[in-house]
């Protein structure tokens, strides 16, 4: 399947736009000769007046709008009518008066075509635009893996494409390097950084025998990885492939006002017929018939309609906008106010996403002990020791001598005479270094999910650090805003129980399910559907089959870009107290829609009777046509007074 063409929104936005420019370039030179023409009786071109208004709207009509045109006739002839069957008979018999009036006393309509036309591509361009752009998580998923890779030809290192990659091939991946493909490591140890795809800030450490992903980034040391999978086998694909299948058409927003529709044209084109034979064969005036039927047709013509959905999310959007809150759907403002349960990935999303030290004690003075741990842990790479070194805020590091990574363990070093180590429970008991002073404080840590480190000096403990992934500072007032509102709260982690629970209880949610594999994610989220709507709120690649799943997804700014391009909402500042915001706008938007399509149809309701009637020349139509969409337009943006 090829996923890089360009998204077909992005091309329908271009060509919509291209459409409006052409239109309305030639619309307006045709307004002022009309209402110079009808208003005050001046024709500046004198009987050449009515054929260059007709020259210019034959490419209004015929080209920027042949589209509309082709879909307008075809929809009267397989009985499907939409909007489009009222534009095209409107525009075309319109358009017809401009050539007939040269041989029959008609008058002549054909300024008006253009500029109904006109009008209804403004419309459709406000709609494409408000629609949002396509996404293009495919296209960035599959430009994360890696390029190339270096595989072992005999003794010789080769750099081959990646594409040329096979099963049983061993790939040598150094530091900082991407994982090219799937494999299982056969030598090395390092850190591999899997957040791109599990979506958890630790680096998980590898060895020999561990199997690696494609795409995750190698941190600090070399590994001999054997490929086990490759192309369309790799974990990666798999992602790929679920995000496509879960890219499902979800309820369209104007679904109620299609049906209307189809029932509204109809009836229209039958109004118009029988208008223009009885005001024809009762009055005996045909000219005046072929008016008053026209009438009828540009007065129901849907521009009020047309606008009445998309104005009001673009006012939404823009508000959401200045909120931080992007709705790339705008399906999203329908469903979301629809919503039962609110689900939440926990790294990047409820937690801050990276290390950084929660807590510590020591046995000796502070700024030692900071002094010591600061200048050993400089010496790693590795984001616990950035989140200590951080802590540690040192401005000058102490000299370290006969430095060691003990993979897995910790670090150990000299700093002048004396021996410091500083790592974990292993690490100490491997150097029989009693824990009995910190043993509770430790354990407490542990229990709430945090990573300890000990800091020990000459075989003593002289301290430890509780590292942790943070919650996020308003994390806890959001989601205790949506349990006041009724929502039902559920956290879903690829993180380890412990972890998981440990975060659920500081931010007040009590369903949690743990240890989930990114591919099961959506499945969990199919799982709550069965109970209502459902939207999902997370930030990394193994989250977007998930929100796909979900009939809202929502997307931190500050996660992946896939997770972005997958989220029907994104919250730019990060924060969850967005969530309920978009809840809250996706209300007052929808219930502005409704209003819009209330008087758009109300406007249609007062208005044709009075075509019918004879009463609106098509000229007063086209105003009132218009008047009717500025009305819709301002009732939205009354939509900018109301706080979210």
């Amino acid at each position: 399947m090829e996923h890089n063409e360009e998204p077909i929104e992005e091309r329908e936005i271009r060509l919509w736009k291209r459409r409006l420019w052409g239109a309305w370039v030639l619309a307006i030179p045709i307004a002022i000769l009309m209402i110079f023409e009808r208003f005050f009786d001046f024709m500046p071109f004198g009987e050449s007046t009515s054929l260059i208004i007709l020259i210019l709207g034959f490419p209004v009509v015929f080209f920027f709008g042949w589209d509309t045109i082709r879909g307008g006739i075809r929809g009267l002839f397989t009985f499907y009518f939409n909007m489009d069957s009222l534009i095209a008979l409107g525009t075309i018999i319109a358009y017809a008066t401009g050539i007939l009036q040269f041989f029959i006393a008609v008058e002549d309509y054909s300024g008006v075509s253009a500029m109904i036309m006109a009008i209804f591509i403004a419309g459709k361009y406000i709609e494409t635009k408000a629609r949002g752009k396509a996404s293009q998580e495919i296209k960035k998923l599959l430009e994360l893996g890696a390029k190339n890779a270096r595989v072992l030809r005999g003794k010789e290192e080769v750099e081959i494409p990646i594409s040329e990659v096979k099963v049983g091939d061993v790939m040598v991946i150094k530091s900082g390097e991407k994982i090219p493909t799937d494999g299982i490591v056969i030598r090395g140890q390092s850190a591999v950084d899997e957040s791109m795809i599990t979506g958890e800030s630790m680096p998980v450490e590898k060895k020999a025998k561990d199997t690696v992903i494609g795409a995750t980034i190698n941190q600090d040391g070399i590994l001999y990885v054997k490929a086990s999978k490759v192309g369309s086998d790799t974990f990666l694909a798999h992602i790929i492939e679920l995000v496509e299948e879960a890219q499902g058409t979800k309820v369209p927003i104007q679904k109620v006002a299609d049906k209307v529709t189809n029932i509204f044209v109809p009836a229209i084109l039958i109004l118009a017929a029988l208008t223009l034979l009885g005001w024809g064969f009762f009055s005996g005036d045909w000219s005046r018939a072929i008016g008053v039927g026209i009438s009828v047709l540009v007065i129901a013509c849907p521009c009020a309609l047309g606008l009445a959905v998309p104005i009001a999310l673009m006012v939404g959007s823009g508000m959401g906008a200045k909120k931080g809150i992007l709705i790339r759907k705008g399906e999203a403002i329908q469903t979301m106010k629809e919503v039962k349960a609110v689900v939440f990935d926990k790294t990047g999303t409820i937690t801050k996403g990276k290390p950084e030290v929660t807590d510590f004690v020591t046995e000796v003075k502070e700024v030692y002990f900071w002094e010591i741990a600061g200048s050993l842990e400089y010496l790693s790479e590795h984001p616990i020791a950035k989140a200590i070194v951080a802590r540690a805020g040192l401005k000058k590091y102490m000299k370290v001598s006969g430095f060691a990574t003990l993979r897995g363990r910790g670090l150990e070093g000299k700093i002048g005479s004396k021996n410091i180590a500083i790592g974990n429970r292993t690490l100490m008991n491997e150097k029989k270094i009693s824990l009995k002073e910190i043993e509770r404080q430790i354990s407490k840590w542990e229990k709430d999910g945090k990573t300890t480190m000990i800091v020990s000096e000459n075989k003593k403990i002289i301290g430890a650090i509780a590292v942790a992934d943070a919650v996020k500072d308003d994390s806890i007032i959001a989601i205790a805003a949506l349990k006041k509102r009724g929502y039902r709260t559920i956290m879903i982690t690829g993180d380890n129980e412990t972890t998981a629970k440990a975060i659920a209880r500081q931010v007040g949610i009590e369903e949690v399910v743990a240890n989930v594999l990114p591919e099961d994610k959506a499945k969990n989220v199919e799982q709550i559907q069965k109970r209502g709507m459902v939207a999902f709120v997370g930030d990394g690649i193994n989250d977007a089959p998930a929100m796909k799943q979900s009939n809202v997804g929502i997307a931190m700014g500050s996660g992946s870009d896939i997770a972005i391009e997958a989220g029907d909402i994104v919250l730019v500042k990060g924060s969850l107290v967005g969530v309920v915001q978009a809840i809250n706008l996706s209300k007052a938007t929808f219930r502005k829609i409704k209003q819009n399509l209330f008087w758009a149809f109300g406007y249609n309701v007062i208005a044709i009777p009075l075509a019918v009637a004879g009463v609106l020349n098509p000229i007063i139509a086209e105003l009132a046509m218009a008047l009717s969409s500025i009305s819709v337009v301002t009732n939205a943006n009354l939509l900018r007074r109301k706080k979210i």
